[in-house]
């Protein structure tokens, strides 16, 4: 039987891949929109990818202690 911080570790690793993905996704959308505006945008992906990164690992952390 799984325990509850495993599953609350995997439901944060899930949501940091969705989170993360929908970032990707969409600064590749922004890019093939303004492909003048590429640094601006991958800057800000990478800065926002890193904050969704730095949730999931407190998240997961959080879950195993507890």
């Amino acid at each position: 039987m799984l325990s509850i911080s495993a599953v609350g570790a995997g439901l944060a690793a899930i949501g940091a891949g969705i989170g993360i993905g929908q970032i990707g996704g969409h600064a590749m959308d922004a890019i093939a929109r303004q492909p003048e505006e590429s640094g601006k945008i991958t800057t800000t992906m990478l800065i926002a990818a890193a904050l969704v990164e730095g949730v999931a690992l407190f998240a997961v952390v959080v879950a195993l202690i507890k």
